[in-house]
């Protein structure tokens, strides 16, 4: 589904001449620590909610394996994990991308 989202859905809407709609992209807060070995960028499926400040708050959907469908199922954003970033802590401020818009 990344790959769709991130490299697909950009070629298709410049092979059909479409105007290029950027990605949203919001700064959130992460819930729960996650792994991450620097040196690459990862996309994790995760479940984005308000909290009672109105804050972003952001936890993955569990295993975040290929053949895992239900995490991606249950999802409603992608957490962006930069290539230079490490492990992450709950409290570190991330980035995401909502599924709102993207279909």
């Amino acid at each position: 589904m990344a790959t769709f989202y991130f490299i697909v859905r950009e070629a298709l809407l410049a092979m059909s001449g479409a105007t290029r709609q950027p990605l949203t992209v919001i700064r959130a807060t992460s819930a729960e620590p996650m792994k991450k070995r620097a040196g690459r960028t990862e996309f994790q499926r995760g479940i984005v909610t308000r909290d009672v400040d109105g804050r972003f708050r952001v936890v993955t959907t569990g295993p975040q394996g290929s053949s895992v469908l239900s995490s991606m199922s249950e999802a409603n954003c992608f957490i962006v994990l930069e290539q230079a970033r490490g492990d992450i802590d709950a409290g570190d401020e991330v980035e995401i991308v909502p599924f709102d818009g993207l279909i």
